[in-house]
């Protein structure tokens, strides 16, 4: 299933924002992998995070990838520096709704045309823990369930100060958030079962 939604959203997002082969493109807080899985859209690509990342170029010749150490709030890279700035649910994972905003100012401030995605807060399916409601509930209860009532923490079998990080940095947002936080770009609404609001995407085109 999310391999068939990777790949709608990938068609979704060459019919929205033609990527050209003669463009560069800025990942924010995405990998290489995920691009390895279709064919080069741009001449260069760029992938930006936190931490250091291993990769190698050489591995896959056909595209032109390069890692980057950054953050996402404060990338130090001039303005419009890249024809496309792209993120795939990243803006949920960066802070509270003041950390979000400033997020997205730095996606709109480096590309001339944007393609940020995230989870619909509307959703009842929490995509991070992959449980119900959990994200309606308070902080409190967020963090008592997350580990012995989701299937997050059934797997991973996290430490008591690694739930409480990731439900510290774990803030899905509203429709109205996310559209205030990307002032003159569409927001396109993904649906579950052709109903259900699934994720939001901002584009700038």
């Amino acid at each position: 299933m999310f391999k068939i939604w990777r790949a709608k959203r990938h068609t979704m997002f060459v019919e929205r924002i033609k990527p050209r082969p003669d463009e560069r493109m800025l990942d924010v807080g995405g990998y290489p992998e995920y691009w390895t899985r279709f064919q080069p859209v741009v001449r260069h690509l760029d992938c930006v995070n936190l931490h250091a990342y291993p990769w190698d170029p050489s591995s896959v010749p056909q595209h032109s990838i390069s890692t980057m150490i950054g953050d996402g709030c404060a990338l130090d890279i001039p303005d419009n520096a890249y024809d496309i700035s792209f993120s795939n649910s990243v803006i949920e994972h960066v802070g509270d709704y003041e950390a979000q905003k400033t997020f997205a100012r730095e996606i709109l401030r480096i590309g001339r045309r944007i393609w940020v995605q995230t989870p619909a807060y509307e959703c009842p399916i929490e995509p991070h823990f992959l449980a119900l409601f959990i994200h309606w509930l308070p902080r409190s209860w967020r963090i008592v369930l997350a580990r012995y009532f989701t299937f997050w923490g059934l797997t991973t079998r996290p430490t008591p100060e690694a739930v409480i990080e990731f439900v510290d940095f774990t803030r899905l947002m509203t429709k109205r958030e996310f559209a205030d936080c990307f002032p003159g770009c569409t927001v396109i609404t993904e649906r579950m079962l052709f109903v259900i609001p699934k994720s939001y995407i901002a584009v700038r085109s």
